[in-house]
């Protein structure tokens, strides 16, 4: 590792967002696809209930793999900060420390809830024969979770280092392999739900593979882990990592209000929901990979106190991702009688699915923003908003407006609830990320004018500093910051 790994605090933030957020939703989009393969195949079987049961299963999964995210988060903001501030050696510590707490805390987690499966499945609603299916498709998934957390978490660190490319490689070889395994096991053994979930543990196991190998063999970025270094780097790791784990967790639990919401309006509607739970991740997969692949850049920047790229980073990163919901927006609209036909939804199922490719997905537009702020405050010290403010959501944002949807519209009305809740929260996100970014600015700017004047320096100045002196140490790395256009001297 050289202190070239801290390549984003130079170059075009667009660029850098584009490259890292294409090739982490193309990672991202071959699992989501798995996903959705699974919902198609199970469809095909022609029973609502197993369609109806991946759907409920589904909400306790993305609960455990929500925990495994925040430790990604953890991974991917010390790292990127340090490899920012050219501490190598304490990037390579933190890396390692980071893998072993994720397994550790994934593990606890994974045992609780394998314990309660039953009782979990009972709290959002399902019942009999899907309850019981969705419990033997957990049995064999759930119990693999701390194996995709250090997965995740490895990915995270590749996308630190700005190796995007191998973190997307790693996910894209997993979904290949589940993609072939799933109609073999589903079809080839005939073991429906049984088959979908044995295909997603191995599918895991090649994404670990390939994620942890290239961090450690190619970055170098993973050494034995020391005890003492765990017992240090625990508090600044769990100072992200667990509002992460609660801002992440704060998803499915909104999912799960829903699909509580909508199981007493019969096993149709929780199919349809099943249907666009696994749909959105595809379709969406671009906003959900930007919170892994724009907080490098932001965090690397930080790290080197460019805040004037930070800003930069955040404005383009809200225009690419409105622009990309819009787009997909409207291919959802034009294709979804085509989505309907290839699902053989129905009645009610194919009523959710027409509802949300033409009212719900544009307001993704605001789930985008969410998203932008979200990594913000998680890679510039404040992750305590981001758990905030997802809770807030996922409860005061969720369940009055899917309770007053569903008196006043039935179904649908929880599928327009839950949108108007992300609009609500996706203004609140841009403003408390607006006035957090104003202060970080005003900081900057007394740390910048109280500066040692004194030995080789070289003087510029930041327009949005008011035109206050930034004394940076003179040198090839300062030149660079002086050619940048966003500095005047």
């Amino acid at each position: 590792m050289s202190d070239q790994s801290a390549k984003f605090v130079q170059g075009s933030t667009m660029r850098h967002i584009l490259v890292m957020s294409g090739t982490a939703s193309i990672g991202l989009m071959a699992l989501f696809v798995v996903d959705l393969l699974d919902m198609f195949f199970i469809s095909m079987l022609g029973q609502v209930e197993l369609a109806a049961a991946i759907g409920f299963a589904g909400t306790i999964i993305f609960f455990s793999t929500s925990v495994s995210i925040g430790s990604s988060i953890a991974m991917g903001a010390l790292v990127s900060k340090s490899l920012g501030a050219k501490e190598n050696d304490r990037a390579k510590q933190l890396a390692s420390s980071t893998l072993v707490i994720a397994f550790i805390v994934n593990s606890i987690v994974t045992i609780i809830m394998f314990c309660f499966i039953p009782e979990l499945l009972a709290m959002i609603g399902a019942k009999g024969v899907v309850a019981e299916r969705a419990q033997a498709y957990l049995s064999i998934l759930l119990p693999s979770t701390p194996i995709i957390a250090i997965a995740m978490a490895a990915g995270a660190g590749l996308r630190a280092v700005g190796d995007a490319k191998r973190s997307m490689l790693a996910t894209l070889y997993g979904g290949l392999v589940n993609a072939v395994l799933d109609p073999i096991f589903i079809f080839g053994f005939n073991m429906n739900v049984e088959g979908a979930a044995i295909a997603s543990v191995i599918s895991r196991l090649t994404v670990l593979i390939f994620s942890l190998y290239p961090l450690i063999v190619t970055h170098k970025l993973v050494t034995l882990p020391q005890w003492k270094d765990i017992k240090h780097h625990t508090p600044a790791i769990f100072t992200i990592a667990i509002p992460a784990i609660i801002t992440n967790t704060a998803t499915p639990i909104g999912n799960a209000i829903v699909t509580s919401t909508l199981a007493p309006f019969g096993e149709d509607f929780v199919a349809g929901f099943a249907v666009i739970g696994r749909l959105i991740p595809v379709t969406f997969a671009v906003i959900f990979a930007m919170s892994g692949a724009v907080g490098p850049i932001i965090g690397q920047n930080y790290g080197a106190k460019r805040v004037d790229r930070v800003k930069e980073t955040l404005r383009n990163s809200l225009l690419f991702s409105s622009v990309y919901c819009v787009f997909v927006s409207l291919i959802l609209y034009l294709l979804q009688d085509q989505i309907i036909a290839w699902f053989s939804l129905v009645d009610d199922a194919a009523l959710i699915m027409t509802t949300f490719c033409t009212v719900v997905a544009i307001t993704f537009i605001f789930n985008g923003a969410m998203f932008v702020a979200n990594t913000s405050f998680n890679n510039l010290g404040k992750p305590l908003y981001s758990t905030a403010l997802n809770l807030s959501k996922a409860t005061i944002g969720t369940l009055p407006f899917v309770y007053f949807g569903a008196q006043w519209y039935g179904g649908i009305g929880v599928l327009y609830g839950q949108a108007l809740g992300n609009i609500v929260f996706g203004i609140i996100s841009i403003l408390v990320l607006k006035i957090h970014v104003s202060y970080m600015v005003k900081e900057h700017c007394k740390a910048v004018s109280s500066e040692d004047t004194l030995g080789d320096i070289t003087v510029t100045m930041t327009p949005f500093c008011n035109n206050d002196a930034v004394i940076m140490q003179s040198g090839v790395e300062n030149k660079e910051k002086l050619d940048h256009p966003s500095l005047s001297g």
